[in-house]
């Protein structure tokens, strides 16, 4: 059937290829298409009917998606794609060639995504009226096609075997593998999974239960998902319901909360009338209440860690993730990451069993299944929430039918339901304090007086003598002890997904330590490879002295980047402990440091510089509000931010990082950084916020919008030596466009050029009041909000 389909379609349209496909027609081999903005022609291939379209999406500034899209509709939706995980950047091509078929590589020629094609004989591409993306031989023998290889879509006529699988996405806009998924096993029975762990029965949240006999996987074009025997016969239907023929498009996706729900949309060309669900084609989604459907001992559930499920009241009845009062979200841009508390927790020091700190807050028809240790039956609810606050390790107690059920951190499989039930108690901190409470166990010394000394008839001779014997003693013993703590393991937590290595593995790794990466002041950074292959390098930092400094600037950087965990910062692989030793290994960043990449002799493109701000903007977000101990970097600049394989920016260097507790906002602490990013208040000894690195950041915004350093003595005019100065000029006499003059990709985005100049000034306020956080000039950047007029950013610009 697909060879007539094709014989039609290569009848109807010819093979008219050149070396840069056409937006009609198929593709030979060695042409390709190009993401890039200023030639649109090149950036897709449309169906002969142009209903469907294959090549690049722009998922930003920069970053582009390679996929099949709906073209003839507003929102272009796509219903396949290949990089989600690996974004590539404006400039990759895709091409098709003999050895791999379709082969996505960056503008320097890095493979960033390939089809995999092991079979010989490929001739042309072709992108059909179905949907379905074709590699083909001369004789129009189907050798791969998107419909064997899906994502998290599927389509009318799609058919899928045993084996096949259908992931969902990380989020609404992130087309990266997300926490669902749905495949029908090589037994025959069609299953939706968590995807951390697929292959365990018990963790299923909807199956067929069709054992030995499920062999295919249908849409129909009637609208009807179902699953059939190898006769055919239908064994499961999953959505049905009838669609009038030609009138609408269909699709069936397994979405970002692990839901699988069916949309049509109507034909009309250009329609703007958007997806409809609850069609008469469907009856309800699968499962129809992901919150209460998922039941695992172990993971997070529909949520996150902490958080709870409910339904939406709207047509589509989304999950959503809530955090219960005294937690907060993980991830302020994902509410399915999980929350964390906004307190410390409940003492377990017997003497001091702080009960009275802490309250019970009530929620109704609320649970967190699977986090139970402990219950008891036949109980009142007032000897429930006694039972609780007096043990230091319940974080919630579940009352309900007179038994009460003691919970503990993490909370998994939250939901909130009405056929839940019962009473939940939500342990929280009074006022959210973080004060240790001396507790009733505290000993008061009342009944101690004083020992009064009768008669000690030492004389001072006896007591200097001892005394002078002590001095030496004290010496020498001070001496050892210093001596042995440059010796010994610095004593740190044990960080949660970061391995142990020995020193002689990391020095076999690095080849005895001989390739540099870069050098900084408190050491060098070497490549190694852990195993065999190439694709498993890292960076490995070798702490070049002793000194208690190095020693403190060690113990930071585990503490800080082992509790982060995001796409924007570096990731702490593993430590290396050892005697004298202190090492760190990172995942390894391909493309160097942002210093050499902006200053050096060819400038970057416009949008890979914005895409690069909104990196290093939403990595420090990040750091400042999401992770579990919010952090302040303090040594934000171009040499600390890294690019990996595809040019995505990530923060590193966290030896100067400062960690503050949850009810903390600023602190105090020696100077630390590098002049030139340094905010005022380091200068005048005050204690320090996350707004230093506001600061910093936008020296560095300021750096990456006209691509030079911040301060240049020899600059030919004297005026713009120092660059933010020259800045803030420019946009005072509003001539912004002198400022990119040389730019021309710049020059034609003025709009943004100067939304970006106007952020930068608000990062540089004096007044640290008039900063913005983090979070806010993320938004700025992305347009999200509107970016009012700056005042004037210093009196007397600090430099170097």
């Amino acid at each position: 059937m697909a060879s007539v389909i094709l014989g039609i379609l290569l009848v109807l349209f010819p093979l008219p290829l050149s070396t840069e496909a056409q937006t009609r027609g198929n593709l030979t081999l060695g042409s390709s298409l190009t993401a890039n903005d200023g030639n649109s022609s090149l950036l897709s291939l449309h169906s002969p009917s142009g209903e469907f379209a294959f090549g690049f999406q722009r998922m930003g500034r920069g970053a582009y998606l390679l996929a099949i899209w709906f073209e003839k509709i507003e929102d272009k939706t796509i219903v396949w794609s290949a990089n989600g995980g690996n974004l590539a950047p404006e400039g990759s091509k895709v091409q098709l060639t003999a050895g791999s078929g379709l082969v996505l590589a960056n503008p320097r020629g890095r493979e960033l995504w390939s089809s995999g094609l092991s079979r010989t004989g490929l001739a042309y591409a072709a992108m059909l009226d179905t949907g379905n993306f074709i590699l083909a031989s001369r004789n129009h023998v189907n050798l791969w096609d998107s419909f064997s290889h899906p994502t998290d879509t599927i389509l009318p006529t799609q058919q899928l075997g045993q084996g096949s699988r259908v992931n969902a996405r990380y989020s609404e806009t992130n087309y990266s593998a997300g926490r669902f998924l749905f495949t029908l096993q090589g037994d025959g029975n069609l299953v939706l999974y968590p995807t951390t762990s697929p292959l365990v029965p018990s963790d299923a949240y909807w199956a067929t239960g069709t054992f030995g006999i499920g062999f295919q996987w249908i849409y129909n074009q009637s609208g009807q998902v179902y699953l059939a025997s190898r006769n055919g016969e239908v064994l499961n239907i999953v959505t049905s319901g009838q669609v009038p023929m030609g009138e609408f498009y269909q699709r069936a996706i397994l979405e970002y909360d692990g839901v699988f729900r069916q949309y049509v949309h109507p034909k009309k060309a250009y329609s703007s009338s958007g997806w409809a669900m609850g069609w008469t084609m469907v009856s309800s989604p699968v499962p129809s209440n992901i919150c209460t459907r998922i039941n695992r001992d172990t993971g997070t559930g529909a949520c996150g860690f902490n958080s709870y499920c409910t339904l939406g009241d709207d047509q589509i009845q989304r999950p959503q993730c809530h955090c219960p009062p005294g937690y907060t979200l993980l991830d302020s841009t994902n509410e399915m990451n999980g929350c964390r508390p906004d307190f410390v927790s409940q003492s377990c020091d017997g003497s001091r069993p702080e009960k009275d700190q802490f309250f019970l807050h009530d929620m109704l028809n609320t649970d967190w299944p699977q986090s139970d240790y402990e219950v008891s039956a036949s109980k009142t609810e007032d000897w429930c929430r006694e039972a609780c606050l007096a043990d230091c390790f319940c974080a919630v107690a579940l009352f309900k039918d007179r038994n009460c059920w003691k919970k503990k951190i993490p909370l998994i499989n939250g939901r909130m339901d009405p056929s839940t039930g019962g009473k939940a108690l939500i342990k929280v901190r009074i006022d959210n304090s973080t004060s240790r409470s001396t507790g009733n166990g505290q000993k008061k010394n009342k009944n101690l007086t004083p020992i009064i000394i009768r008669s000690v008839p030492l004389s001072i001779f006896v007591f200097v003598n001892l005394l002078l014997l002590l001095i030496p003693y004290l010496i020498y013993r001070s001496f050892r002890s210093r001596a042995s703590k440059l010796s010994r393991p610095v004593q740190i937590n044990k960080v949660t997904g970061t391995r142990t290595f020995t020193y002689q593995e990391l020095q076999e790794a690095t080849d005895g330590f001989k390739e540099e990466l870069g050098r900084g002041a408190f050491g060098t950074v070497y490549k190694g490879v852990l195993g065999s292959k190439e694709t498993n390098s890292v960076a490995v930092k070798v702490l070049a002295t002793r000194t208690g400094e190095s020693e403190k600037e060690f113990e930071r950087e585990v503490s800080a980047i082992g509790q982060t965990s995001h796409k924007n910062l570096v990731q702490l692989l593993g430590y290396c402990n050892e005697g004298q030793h202190r090492l760190l290994v990172y995942e390894f960043m391909s493309n160097g440091n942002l210093a050499d990449f902006l200053f050096g002799t060819s400038r970057p493109s416009w949008y890979r510089r914005i895409e690069i701000a909104c990196d290093v903007a939403q990595g420090l977000s990040y750091l400042h509000d999401g992770c579990t101990r919010h952090i302040i970097h303090c040594d934000i600049k171009p040499q600390n931010i890294l690019l990996d394989g595809s040019l995505t920016a990530k923060i590193s260097d966290f030896g100067l990082a400062k960690l503050l507790m949850a009810n903390q906002t600023r602190t105090t602490t020696g100077f630390r950084g590098t002049r030139g990013y340094l905010a005022p208040e380091w200068f005048k000894n005050m204690p320090i916020s996350s707004k230093v690195d506001v600061y910093s950041f936008g020296i560095l915004l300021v750096e990456l919008i006209c691509c030079r350093k911040n301060y240049e003595p020899g600059a030919e005019i004297e005026a713009q030596i120092v660059l933010v100065d020259w800045v803030y000029h420019c946009y005072q006499e509003g001539s912004v466009l002198q400022l990119v003059e040389r730019d021309e990709e710049a020059s034609s985005d003025i709009k943004w050029v100067k939304r970006f100049v106007m952020t930068a000034l608000w990062c540089i306020q004096e007044d640290l009041a008039l900063r913005p956080s983090m979070k806010k000039i993320t938004q700025m950047l992305e347009g999200a909000v509107e970016v009012p007029m700056p005042p004037v950013p210093l009196s007397s610009i600090i430099s170097i």
